[in-house]
């Protein structure tokens, strides 16, 4: 199974399509080619799609080294990532949830339009957390991008885990049923025409925090994470090590602008806002 650049790349067929809400479509992917897909540890595991360029095709199977070093990079594989919504091994399915923006973007209007029986190739999964069962509560705070990895970890927390959610999505409509064990539900958050984010860190920001014994998970908007980040760690004083924070797209950037600046954006707000939370 591929994990990453160099090896060979990992396939699945479409299996089915769902439209979960005016703003989302679940694709479920399955196959021989999932034997052995690593998901399960994490619930923010994810795989990068990848779409050939119009008119460009590779030798099967797809392997990213001999792209690289026989293709222009106009012409190397496109990547989009995505939270793994699911994963059934026994049944090789991979659930993969997508956010439509209308005719804009690469991926989501693939998959608004993609049928059954079409070939998906992917690297991964990747991935890194989950509800720490020992933590004293859980704040999962996002957008839209961050819906599937929240609701995975509202389905994993333990039972009798203090747990809370805040989901923002344009309006009621967007809302998908979703709940922990315990039949705890998110915080709807409807923007209804508002700025990306507003919502969320208004909600966030004015919390009564039950302790700092708080494992965090917030994602979304990188410019709102910012502001959540500098929340939690200057306001808040939560430790970096219980948080997982991270900007999932940035307002005005394109998938591939905000790849080639996230690392190093990434790293300068964390060194600005360690600082902060030290000063």
């Amino acid at each position: 199974m591929a994990q990453g650049p160099g090896r060979t790349v990992g396939t699945a067929v479409v299996v089915r399509t769902e439209r979960l809400t005016p703003h989302m479509v679940r694709l479920v992917l399955g196959g021989d080619g999932l034997a052995g897909f690593g998901a399960g540890e994490f619930t923010d595991h994810y795989v990068k799609l990848l779409f050939a360029p119009e008119d460009v095709t590779y030798a099967e199977p797809w392997d990213l080294d001999v792209i690289r070093a026989t293709h222009p990079r106009e012409h190397w594989p496109r990547q989009r990532a995505y939270t793994v919504r699911a994963w059934d091994a026994a049944a090789l399915e991979l659930t993969i949830d997508f956010v439509l923006h209308g005719d804009e973007g690469l991926a989501g209007p693939w998959a608004a339009r993609v049928q059954p029986g079409e070939t998906v190739h992917f690297v991964g999964p990747g991935g890194a957390y989950a509800p720490a069962p020992a933590a004293g509560w859980h704040l999962l705070a996002g957008d839209e991008s961050a819906l599937p990895a929240i609701a995975a970890s509202l389905e994993r927390v333990p039972r009798g885990a203090r747990v809370v959610a805040f989901i923002e999505v344009e309006g009621p409509e967007d809302e998908q049923p979703v709940t922990t064990p315990d039949g705890v539900a998110p915080v709807w958050l409807h923007r209804r025409g508002r700025p990306v984010g507003e919502a969320l860190l208004e909600a966030v920001t004015s919390l009564d925090f039950p302790s700092t014994d708080v494992h965090a998970f917030v994602h979304g908007e990188a410019g709102v994470v910012k502001e959540l980040r500098r929340h939690l760690r200057r306001d808040r004083g939560i430790p970096r090590e219980r948080l997982s924070i991270s900007g999932y797209w940035r307002l005005g950037e394109t998938d591939e602008g905000w790849r080639a600046i996230k690392r190093d954006w990434n790293a300068r707000v964390e060194a600005e806002q360690e600082s902060l939370a030290h000063a």
